[in-house]
């Protein structure tokens, strides 16, 4: 029975078990359609593919070059990577791209990330779509691979280029660590490919200075079974090792990366978690005031789950501030639009435009060591500007009906509070924010691919985050009460 590739290509990238949804068979017919659908169209005489540490990487990176070659497609293969050195390379080759991870999905897993030339993204309506539907009928019909016009092209060439020392350079070419104060990292790479990237950015492994840095390492080594913990560090008992690791070696900062290492997590000399809105504020203000210095109008993008204090921090320091729906091919869409210089999201990813306008966890790791060593104060202290309100974290509701549970709640508050702001740029959001009332806000969406809410609370003070949050979450599971 050929596989439904509807099943592993979703709204951002293709995620799967390993073979019986992701085949060699399938990453072939993924790869001629990548051909056919973006290489093709747009002149593109090669493809840049990586691959992260997870065992199934290099066969399917094989069998998907292969489907290039097929086409008529150069392939340049840069080895393992994180998912934003296969960004890098992108970028600066300008050749579209194809990174093959499953990031903190567990091992049995594994997925393609795919772009444009120049980093710029696939989602399902900027090709992914069309990828899908093309693969599924080479898969159907093998004979078809042969059938597209100008696939009697010569066959493409495999090539093999080292990309990381550029990359690291190139990262540190954006972020000056060379005068800070010596700051102890810990640094937990989960096993993941960050255990390749730290040392050459942060170390001396690419053969760039050393840097006042002291970093500990943790799951330094490359394991795609994630023998230690699973290289997700959204979730909070992921981030207990580098929390004891921070107290036990008396760090300064602790940082997380997830299996592809392009979203970053901090810790701070407490051992407590800096939330990613935070990051995004500290981050975002660096990017404004380097605009404003050189005389440009700064814009920042920040999806809908981001903090208030995001919003309310860059416009008052200057910026335009864009907000957007939550995903990575949406922020990036704004990025580009507007020539953001910065983007962030509640889940840790960071977006800037000197690295393409796509993400880059490491970047982001770079301003907030800058950030911390270039004034005296601990973290904890300098996030405390950052995070002024309480949020409830995401809090997920397993429901038969979405649609059902989300119009109880909307109803249920604009009978309570008919002066609340509403919108649905994203599910619901209802705000309820100003000087005379108590202040709060919430989003509750739908998830893309299972059947859960979602919500995400903040307020002025706990208790009406609290409040709020059991409120919502009473509506929600109505349907579930005996």
């Amino acid at each position: 029975m050929t596989t439904d590739l509807g099943t592993i290509i979703k709204a951002y990238d293709v995620r799967g078990t390993v073979p019986d949804q992701l085949s060699p068979d399938v990453a072939r017919a993924i790869g001629t359609a990548f051909a056919r659908v973006v290489a093709g169209p747009e002149g593109a005489r090669r493809v840049v593919v990586g691959h992260d540490m997870r065992d199934s990487g290099p066969a399917l990176v094989e069998a998907f070059a292969a489907g290039l070659v097929a086409a008529g497609v150069d392939v340049v293969r840069i080895g393992l990577c994180s998912t934003d050195g296969l960004y890098h390379a992108s970028g600066v080759l300008d050749a579209p791209g194809a990174m093959f991870t499953a990031s903190h999905n567990p091992a049995a897993y594994n997925g393609i990330k795919l772009c444009r030339a120049g980093a710029r993204p696939v989602g399902q309506e900027t090709g992914l779509a069309e990828v899908r539907e093309v693969a599924q009928r080479l898969l159907d019909d093998p004979s078809a691979e042969t059938d597209a016009p100008g696939d009697g092209a010569a066959p493409g060439e495999v090539s093999d280029v080292d990309m990381l020392a550029e990359y690291a350079a190139y990262l540190r070419g954006l972020v000056d660590l060379s005068r800070i104060r010596p700051l102890k990292v810990v640094v937990d790479a989960g096993n993941g490919m960050a255990g390749l990237t730290v040392p050459a950015v942060l170390g001396t492994a690419a053969g760039l200075p050393a840097l006042p840095l002291e970093v500990v390492p943790l799951f330094f080594e490359l394991d795609g079974t994630f023998p230690n913990h699973e290289a997700n560090p959204l979730e909070p008992a992921n981030l207990v090792d580098l929390q004891a690791a921070v107290l036990a070696h008396g760090a300064d900062i602790g940082l997380a990366f997830d299996g592809d290492a392009d979203r970053c997590f901090v810790v701070d000399e407490r051992g407590a978690a800096v939330s990613p809105s935070a990051v995004t504020a500290l981050v975002g203000l660096r990017e404004v005031a380097k605009e404003l210095a050189a005389g440009r109008t700064p814009t920042v993008i920040h999806n809908l789950i981001t903090s208030r204090a995001v919003p309310d921090l860059l416009t008052a320091a200057g910026a335009q501030v864009v907000r957007t729906r939550v995903g990575h091919s949406f922020i990036k869409a704004r990025m580009a639009e507007h020539r953001a210089v910065f983007g962030g999201e509640h889940s840790a990813h960071y977006y800037f435009r000197d690295f393409f306008f796509a993400d880059t966890g490491m970047l982001a790791a770079l301003h907030v060591l800058a950030a911390l060593g270039e004034q005296p104060h601990p973290l904890s202290a300098l996030a405390e500007m950052y995070e002024p309100y309480v949020a409830s974290g995401e809090v997920n509701s397993t429901v038969a009906d979405a649609g059902a549970a989300t119009a109880r709640v909307r109803d249920a508050y604009l009978a309570a509070y008919p002066d609340a702001v509403v919108d649905h740029l994203d599910g619901l959001t209802v705000a309820h924010w100003d000087d005379a009332h108590p202040q709060w806000w919430f989003n509750l969406r739908a998830s893309n691919t299972e059947p859960l809410l979602r919500l995400n609370v903040e307020a002025a003070d706990e208790d009406i985050m609290i409040k709020v949050r059991d409120d919502v979450l009473s509506l929600v599971r109505e349907e579930m009460q005996p």
